[in-house]
């Protein structure tokens, strides 16, 4: 695999440029970041909780760290994080763990970090566990346009 199939429809409906950055099979974000020779600051990790009215995509940078009760604060609801089954269902033609952060292409929410608002340049999975997807930041922002932003998360190292 290299892109999921509909990140790849949405993407190429929005008319937003990209290319893919091949590397071997990693199991985490940062992981996939080192491998690209990516930094991790622009490498973009998604989180899928749930709540009672349904789902939401926490999108952070590799090197961050959710603080879930700040985030549960500010959706002002009560969150979990989703699990391997839900995301699964939710994600059907994405590897397990391998979750894009464009939540509109899977109509799931999205809240973003906001210490990835100035970002010139946004990598992330697409699909799977051996493939980036770079964007330019203004692109990554058209197409999360919809996403609530709010700071969230703090550096992990």
């Amino acid at each position: 695999m290299t892109i999921a199939n509909r990140l790849k429809d949405f993407i190429d409906g929005k008319g937003v440029s990209y290319d893919t950055v091949a590397h071997h099979r990693t199991s985490t974000s940062r992981q996939a970041a080192i491998a690209a020779h990516v930094p991790g600051s622009i490498m973009a990790k998604s989180v899928v909780v749930h709540h009672d009215d349904g789902y939401a995509l926490a999108v952070v940078p590799s090197t961050h760290r959710i603080e879930l009760g700040t985030l549960q604060g500010v959706m002002d609801k009560r969150i979990g994080l989703a699990s391997e089954d839900e995301v699964v269902s939710l994600f059907e033609d994405c590897d397990t763990g391998a979750v894009p952060p464009i939540g509109a292409a899977y109509d799931v929410p999205v809240i973003l970090d906001e210490s990835l608002g100035d970002a010139a340049d946004i990598y992330f999975e697409g699909g799977d566990h051996r493939t980036l997807v770079h964007v330019s930041g203004k692109d990554f922002r058209s197409l999360t346009s919809d996403a609530h932003q709010a700071r969230f998360s703090y550096p992990a190292y």
